[in-house]
């Protein structure tokens, strides 16, 4: 049942006996005053839908300790204890001198029932409706993306420890694979003298190119003799024409296990020099796969490119920022590879659902954002919602260096018909596609056009008409101005969200996710108290 807090005050009460010396306009002193109106029971009562047990920790307490936690970036332990022995925790929490802490696991019951919630943000949206009643985004019709990578909380791993691994985690989760394991995966005991009880890795001459290919043949025949046994043992038990596909369907840790050593023994490996794949040889692939996976131990944590100079292991952390005030009033954590993922697609997702967004005829949103957003999908979208795209476009590369770009093509979208510098139009076809062939064999202008001996040809994408525009709106002073004018305070948002938390605390999307958004939470509450929160009568408002 959920908890309820004695509403008369102890005698040690801290924020009685000290509260005066809470800073003024910090996040201690707002909760020391006002966290029964920002997070009230009432707003919890789904978590606990039986009256029956024991009573819960306060609502109140436990989701003023989750804001302070993400905000200072403390363990479980470390924000119990902050709560027992910190007099500004205590104070912002109710506590008296004397009080002791509640047990760490407490926070992982509680971010659990969240999680399995129908409003698992709750908190973040609180906050933000205490936004939305100040007045502070009223009229602001400006909104800004960006994004930033978040380091995994796990260590990579390479592929001889995903395999071992993966392998160890079968014979720990899949019923009666122990057996299995011990019976099916032999080769490595054979070539090495050790077996899958051991967790580090396995010795042998690691100098040796040869002896490294041994192991990993070892390993993979290993993986998948135990995904045979495995299909050939489901298959027997419950007569399915396919074993491994009704353990999957049957979910739960035994489902996740063999998954991921399917997913392991092939992301990483191909056949041997002078092998055709079914001779059992493999190696390291020459290559990396698109969405790898580079732990076991995190399956969700990914390989990161912001830049080609910077490379990172971990999560994407995306944001929408109003640009005056520097509040987020969207965040969504996710993988930092694929194409639901990208910048632009996680951002239209998060833009068009911001309910913070008031535009009006007179006074149309406007979207800001680095060239990451600049997509034709992203355009498309704005585009219908009538808002003004203020991001900087995807630069134009021509095909000759110094030579003519996309742009020196004069389109005819009604005509359907692309033009050249040259003043050869060709018919653009269904595709997109537009082929000048024989044009370019005398054509004077061939040296800064094209090297392709069979002449120029051009592809235009869906939305070609749409980024063709944006380019030519992007030039204008006025453009380039509110650019300039509003991008800093973006990515002080950004460096305020990733300060003492550039590491992620948790393993997997989901978790983080909602770490993300309770972070977001503490800074959007420290950023209204900066500038001004304070209730009058009852009711939120920016002094």
């Amino acid at each position: 049942m959920q908890g309820e807090a004695d509403r008369q005050r102890e005698l040690l009460d801290v924020e009685a006996l000290a509260g005066h010396l809470l800073v003024p306009g910090s996040v201690f002193a707002f909760l020391a005053q006002h966290r029964l109106e920002l997070f009230p029971p009432s707003m919890f009562v789904d978590l606990f839908p039986s009256g029956r047990g024991r009573p819960s920790i306060p609502p109140e307490v436990i989701a003023s300790v989750l804001v302070l936690q993400s905000l200072y970036g403390h363990s479980d332990r470390e924000a119990v204890d902050a709560l027992t022995f910190d007099l500004r925790w205590k104070a912002a929490c109710g506590y008296a001198v004397d009080g002791a802490g509640f047990h760490p696991t407490a926070l992982t019951v509680w971010r659990k029932r969240l999680a399995a919630s129908e409003s698992p943000q709750r908190i973040f949206e609180a906050v933000r409706e205490v936004i939305t009643t100040t007045g502070a985004l009223t009229g602001r019709a400006r909104r800004a993306l960006d994004s930033t990578v978040l380091d995994d909380a796990v260590a990579r791993q390479d592929t001889i420890t995903q395999l071992i691994a993966s392998i160890r985690r079968v014979g720990r989760d899949v019923p009666g694979a122990t057996a299995l394991v011990t019976e099916r995966c032999t080769r490595l005991a054979a070539l090495t003298g050790g077996d899958y009880s051991a967790t580090g890795k396995p010795r042998i001459a690691w100098d040796d190119e040869a002896a490294r290919e041994e192991l990993v043949t070892a390993l993979v025949d290993d993986a998948l003799a135990l995904l045979a046994a495995l299909d050939a043992a489901h298959h027997d038990e419950h007569g399915a024409p396919d074993g491994l596909v009704l353990l999957s369907e049957a979910g739960g840790k035994p489902a996740e296990a063999v998954t991921l050593l399917a997913l392991v023994a092939g992301q990483d490996v191909e056949p041997a020099e002078g092998s055709d794949g079914t001779d059992g040889r493999w190696r390291i692939a020459r290559k990396t796969v698109p969405d790898r996976m580079i732990s076991t131990v995190d399956p969700d944590a990914r390989h990161a490119h912001k830049t080609r100079e910077r490379r990172q292991d971990g999560f994407k952390a995306h944001v929408v920022v109003e640009p005056d005030t520097g509040l987020m009033t969207m965040v969504k954590l996710t993988r930092t590879n694929g194409t639901d993922n990208s910048d632009a697609s996680v951002g239209a997702d998060l833009v068009t659902t911001d309910p913070t967004i008031t535009g009006t005829p007179n006074a149309p949103v406007q979207v800001l954002g680095d060239s990451a957003y600049a997509s034709g999908p992203m355009l498309a979208t704005l585009d219908a919602q009538k808002w003004t795209p203020v991001l900087k476009p995807w630069p134009l590369r021509p095909a000759v260096e110094d030579g003519f770009t996309l742009d020196d093509f004069t389109h005819d979208p009604a005509a359907g018909t692309l033009t050249c510098p040259a003043g050869t139009t060709r018919a653009i076809s269904p595709k997109g596609k537009v082929t000048f062939g024989a044009a370019c064999t005398h054509c004077p202008l061939r040296a800064r056009c094209t090297t392709a001996a069979r002449g120029r040809k051009v592809t235009l994408g869906e939305h070609h008409q749409l980024q063709r525009q944006h380019r030519q709106r992007a030039v204008e002073p006025d453009f380039q101005a509110i650019y300039r004018q509003h991008r800093p305070m973006v990515e002080r948002s950004i460096a305020w969200l990733t300060t003492g938390a550039r590491r992620v605390p948790y393993r997997g999307v989901a978790k983080n996710d909602a770490w993300l958004h309770h972070r977001a939470a503490g800074l959007n509450l420290r950023r209204l108290l900066n500038l001004g929160l304070t209730q009058r009568h009852g009711t939120w408002a920016i002094a």
